[in-house]
């Protein structure tokens, strides 16, 4: 199996990076990925030289067909995420149609097989549901961000794929913690903490490790699992608990004044402002303050099971990040990898 040609979209960012190395790392040889021009391959410098590189984007179908002749295996992790509405067509375009491109080729060309990296976020939820599993059914409601949306439809084209004989199989992973860029994505929270993060939202969510979410694609990739999907998360916890907990990790103190529901409101406009006088992006936007003030919950019982599976225990994933954040203080550094 491990002599077989594996692509991978993604591949220079935060979850492709680490699916890379531990595909180099378990004996893949022959790595083919996609990147852009301008991609920095920071998170990939130890491997780079080990992977043949395409570049291209998820929308030029030309690219992803040079890429994926004589391809076996695909994992599909390339995405935007945002909460800005500037970027709310360049996602549902990206996520969506570039998922459709990548599952037609993956039939036009006969793909063994497919490991589609989904997310949390394109599962049904509602406030009245205290724990969600793989089979909550999808609910239009106030509680799907755009990114949510975009999701849930790029996974619809998968099942499309399915549908029409592609062999392909679903990860959820929950809110992905891990060493990586320090000034974006979940990397910014333990930022924020360093810096003085006085105020806690009211929700919660699932967390995982990156490396499990790697080890997972990998391990569901070479299993016969087919049109089934699994939600790969950690440990539940609210984002106060959260927070304390990388507080604790990194010697701050915790986040100790509760977000309201009117102090959203205005943090989201004030930041509005602000970005429309800099010209920077925004830092909070009214998606993800409506986002950080619900809870949902997740069941890993079906990926443990199935794969007989033990998580990285979470405060080995606690201290293993703020390990290396501090390091990367001292250093200057702007990431880190774990």
């Amino acid at each position: 199996m491990k002599s077989k040609t594996v692509f991978v979209t993604g591949g220079t960012g935060f979850l492709g990076s680490y699916l890379l190395r531990y595909l180099v790392k378990n004996g893949y040889r022959n790595i083919r990925a996609l990147k852009r021009k301008t991609s920095s391959m920071a998170l990939v410098e130890e491997v780079k030289n080990q992977i043949d590189w395409i570049d291209g984007d998820l929308l030029d179908v030309g690219s992803l067909e040079t890429a994926m002749y004589g391809v076996q295996q695909v994992y599909h992790s390339g995405a935007i995420v945002s909460f800005d509405k500037k970027e709310v067509k360049k996602m549902l375009r990206t996520n969506i149609e570039g998922t459709a491109n990548i599952v037609n080729i993956a039939l036009d060309f006969g793909i063994e097989k497919m490991v589609h990296i989904s997310s949390i976020a394109a599962l049904g939820r509602t406030k009245e549901q205290n724990i969600i599993d793989e089979n909550t059914p999808w609910q239009r409601n106030n509680a799907n961000s755009n990114y949510a949306i975009s999701k849930y439809l790029s996974e619809q084209e998968v099942w499309r794929g399915i549908a029409e004989g592609l062999p392909a199989a679903i990860l959820n992973p929950a809110v992905i913690i891990g060493s990586g860029f320090w000034n974006n994505g979940t990397g910014q929270m333990f930022n924020q903490v360093w810096q003085g993060l006085r105020f806690y939202p009211t929700g919660g969510s699932g967390f995982v490790d990156v490396r499990d979410v790697a080890i997972m694609a990998i391990k569901l990739m070479e299993s016969d699992q087919l049109r089934e999907r699994f939600i790969v998360n950690n440990k539940n916890l609210s984002y106060r608990d959260f927070f304390t907990e990388v507080a604790k990790k990194l010697n701050k103190k915790p986040p100790d004044i509760k977000v309201t529901a009117t102090m959203r409101g205005l943090a989201w406009r004030l930041d509005w402002l602000r970005a429309v006088l800099t010209g920077r992006p925004n830092l909070i936007t009214k998606e993800t303050a409506n986002l950080v003030s619900n809870s949902f919950f997740y069941d890993n019982k079906k990926s443990m099971q199935v794969f007989d599976y033990n998580y990285i225990p979470f405060q080995k994933t606690m201290r293993d990040i703020s390990s290396q954040f501090l390091d990367s203080q001292k250093l200057g550094k702007q990431y880190n990898i774990l």
